[in-house]
Parts: structure tokens; sequence; C-alpha cells
């Protein structure tokens, strides 16, 4: 579980999975917001108790809240 003082850099700016990687975000405190770029850019909370996939080379970056708990598992 990563916290807003344990979050990769990475993660907070503009990133994507490689071709045939999904992710599955999962938040157990807190508040993540997930932004995609791209030419309709959306952003979508994902709050404690909710999950939200992130589908392959899709770039996206997220923004914390300061008690957030969350993960992000990866499956091919």
């Amino acid at each position: 579980m990563f916290s807003a003082e344990t979050v990769p850099g990475k993660l907070t700016s503009e990133h994507r999975l490689k071709p045939g990687v999904w992710g599955q975000l999962c938040v157990g405190l807190g508040l993540v917001e997930f932004h995609t770029s791209g030419p309709s850019p959306s952003t979508t909370a994902v709050r404690a108790g909710e999950s939200l996939i992130i589908e392959p080379a899709l770039s996206h970056f997220v923004r914390l809240s300061t008690d957030v708990q969350f993960k992000v598992s990866f499956y091919r």
C-alpha cells in the first residue's frame, strides 16, 4: 500500500502502462483522483473501498488526498 508520503513520483506525473498490461487501482483510505490525458481528458474520483481499471497505453497520472492508502496491481 502506498501513502501520500511513499507514492513513487512516477505515479503523480504523466505515464502509461505498456501495451498488453492492465492495472487495477484499489483505494483503501482517502481519495485518489485519476486523470487521463489526450484528446478527451477526464478525471475520476476513486474513494476508499473502490477500484478502477487502467487500460494499456492510456496516458494518465494521479493526485492524492493527504490521508490516502492505495495499491496498484498489474495484469497481463
